[in-house]
């Protein structure tokens, strides 16, 4: 058995105004870390403040989920911005949650990038430094979370952050350990049962298979569910009912 504990993380406070997307206090009852939106790809200050809120009534733990300044690509998009200016656009994040956070009782716990920025760190030298260059000046005791093996969680251990590797519950990998991109067919995943045999299979046997059937160890602290998918509700509740049925404790890496 690779694992007998692992995180169950999910993107929220990602509405923005009168557009509700996805059903965050019912993922709430289901997860053990919240990887909340900033305002930059997503969410609304009282969005954030209400999640942030709810997070801390459930014990659930509150990740600053940091992005490119692109609400209409949903920070889906790359963007190749000078790293200082990225290292400042990540500190302003990373803050701006803090505030919302201590407010309504609870804190920051760590940092995911997110999108086509969490994406782009997977391999960018230049914006992968630019963030570990932030979450260091803003507080060097944050832990990350990243893809495993990739440049960002690479750097970021060389800079003393904690690094949290993690998986991709409803998503494809390709053959390298990638993910698919979303432009391809059949990069997200949709069936609950098999989304979630394929994550107890993740955390027991550490492989998962890819979009041309072979088979990629991934070692994963934590696994992500999406928020905004379709059934996303379904598809935690199902991943965790499987987990904890194989005998895998859910708890949050930060504690």
């Amino acid at each position: 058995m690779v694992t007998t504990r692992i995180d169950l993380n999910s993107d929220l406070g990602e509405s923005l105004g009168t557009w509700q997307l996805g059903n965050d206090t019912a993922m709430l009852d289901l997860i053990t870390s919240a990887n909340v939106a900033c305002g930059f790809h997503a969410g609304d200050s009282l969005t954030l403040r209400e999640t942030c809120a709810q997070a801390v009534e459930r014990d659930v733990v509150i990740g600053a989920q940091v992005g490119y300044r692109d609400l209409v690509g949903f920070g889906r998009r790359f963007i190749d911005m000078d790293p200082a200016e990225l290292t400042a656009d990540v500190i302003y994040q990373v803050g701006a949650l803090q505030a919302l956070a201590g407010v309504a009782g609870g804190r920051v716990a760590y940092v995911k990038p997110h999108g086509a920025l969490y994406n782009a760190i997977v391999h960018h030298e230049a914006q992968a430094e630019a963030v570990v260059r932030a979450v260091v000046a803003v507080d060097v005791t944050l832990p990350v979370l990243g893809l495993p093996a990739s440049v960002f969680l690479r750097r970021a251990e060389a800079a003393g952050l904690r690094t949290v590797t993690e998986a991709f519950a409803d998503r494809a990998y390709t053959p390298e350990g990638t993910l698919v991109s979303r432009r391809e067919p059949g990069a997200v995943l949709h069936d609950p049962h098999d989304v979630a045999q394929r994550m107890v299979r993740l955390a027991t046997d550490g492989v998962v298979t890819a979009v041309d059937g072979t088979e990629v160890a991934v070692r994963a602290d934590s696994i992500c569910t999406h928020g905004d998918s379709p059934g996303a509700v379904e598809m935690a509740g199902a991943v965790r009912a499987a987990l904890t049925g194989a005998g895998v404790t859910i708890a949050a890496f930060t504690r």
